[in-house]
């Protein structure tokens, strides 16, 4: 019998495929899957799970009923995946006490309580976990969104990223935008009282380029040198570009001693390439996630500088 912890990871919608070969590739014995669930031994932090059940255990039940009682017993807060028997997991999630679950105004925190997730995995038997590595449904954080100010949506990966980092670029610290334009990140990082050089081949939105604390230079993200620019607390790219172009941008930056923090998206064309992905996984001081409103790619945070 393994010895190894048993863990349901729920892979991020579209990605279930990545999720598999990723487990696969760091030793991780898949045991079953259920559409997005996955349950496998052993522990790991998947970059293409949504969300990470730490603790499950089955349960058999005898009615809903009972189901009911059980989970209740447990904790308050569940979040009901439903990966079959679908009207008989609607009977038990009705009668467990209701997760408000509303979209978070920007600056606003992360929930503080725990939020334990179930399925029913067969008629007569739950699958719980109380511990998840998200306190989202789901491990889906959604947003009072700005349908009027930012030039895209794009503004959305950093407004997630800094709620699950409860950390922020400060005001007055200089941050470098990497193929900023049209300037959806700008906006964010100018919105919090930062000063952000910003660079692209294309012109920034009108509007962002106007904020107070702007500068906007046209060129290359990849032209410009740290030893040219000095040192940055936050540097940041949204680029669309071969991830191992922007893996030996970061390395050289990193080698320089230049910056601070960094958050970079890595785009993936194609197959996913998991061996470049372990790279930037690597790098110390990084971890790789998958955004809720990330598409084919990952998010790259490497934080260094923690004030």
């Amino acid at each position: 019998m393994s010895s190894r912890p048993l863990i349901a990871y729920l892979a991020a919608k579209g990605f279930e495929r990545d999720l598999q070969e990723e487990l696969a590739l760091h030793g991780v014995r898949v045991r079953d899957v259920k559409e997005r669930l996955v349950l496998a031994e052993g522990l790991f932090s998947s970059a293409w799970a949504q969300n990470i059940w730490l603790e499950p255990f089955f349960q058999p039940i005898t009615s809903v009923g009972d189901a009911v009682r059980i989970l209740k017993s447990i904790q308050r807060n569940w979040k009901l995946h439903a990966v079959d028997f679908h009207r008989r997991a609607a009977l038990i999630e009705q009668q467990l006490p209701p997760v408000k679950a509303r979209p978070l105004a920007f600056g606003q925190s992360a929930p503080s309580s725990p939020l334990g997730s179930w399925t029913l995995w067969d008629h007569d038997t739950l699958l719980v976990s109380a511990r998840c590595s998200s306190v989202f449904p789901d491990g889906e954080v959604r947003f009072e969104e700005d349908k009027v100010n930012p030039p895209s949506r794009a503004y959305l990966k950093l407004w997630e990223t800094f709620t699950l980092l409860g950390l922020s670029p400060q005001r007055g610290e200089l941050c470098l935008d990497l193929g900023s334009a049209p300037g959806g990140w700008t906006w964010v990082l100018a919105g919090l009282g930062a000063k952000v050089f910003s660079i692209d081949k294309s012109p920034l939105d009108a509007r962002v380029a106007a904020m107070p604390g702007v500068e906007h230079c046209l060129g290359s993200g990849f032209g410009l040198e740290p030893q040219t620019a000095g040192y940055v607390d936050w540097l940041f790219s949204d680029m669309a570009c071969y991830p191992e172009r922007l893996l030996g941008t970061v390395k050289e930056w990193l080698k320089a001693e230049a910056v601070g923090n960094m958050v970079c998206t890595i785009k993936l064309q194609g197959s996913t390439d998991h061996a470049v992905v372990q790279a930037f996984r690597e790098i110390p001081g990084s971890q790789v996630v998958h955004l809720s409103c990330n598409k084919h790619e990952l998010t790259w945070v490497n934080l260094r500088d923690r004030r």
